[in-house]
């Protein structure tokens, strides 16, 4: 199976900036649709961003349109997620995921088929 290993994650103040990296293992990974996910505590998953294997094809959730951009890097096996403009209500743990098939739609966290650990997001003030 895929690995994935989230990393960038940290403490950051109210209006900075932070990049997320996922990067995977294996040979495959340009032929992968990945999203990312998060997770506060007491609340469901939620869809925050998706990009096609080509790179050519994204999708946002409505509250990050604008603040945060995802992307990918083929030849180095890694997608990354910068985040601008971050607030306190973006505090959560962080998640990469893999759709291998290319089933269903991308905000649902149940088409996908590999995950990382996560990495957490703490925006304070």
């Amino acid at each position: 199976q895929v690995q994935l290993v989230e990393s960038g994650g940290g403490l950051v103040q109210a209006g900075g900036s932070l990049r997320l990296s996922c990067a995977a293992s294996g040979r495959t990974f340009s032929s992968y649709n990945m999203g990312w996910f998060r997770q506060a505590p007491g609340k469901e998953r939620e869809f925050v961003a998706n990009i096609w294997w080509s790179g050519t094809k994204t999708y946002y959730a409505d509250f990050v349109k604008g603040r945060f951009t995802i992307s990918r890097d083929n030849a180095k096996n890694t997608v990354y997620l910068q985040m601008n403009s971050l607030n306190p209500e973006d505090t959560a743990v962080y998640y990469c995921a893999a759709d291998k098939y290319a089933s269903g739609n991308y905000y649902d966290a149940g088409k996908y088929d590999y995950w990382g650990q996560g990495t957490q997001v703490t925006v304070s003030s």
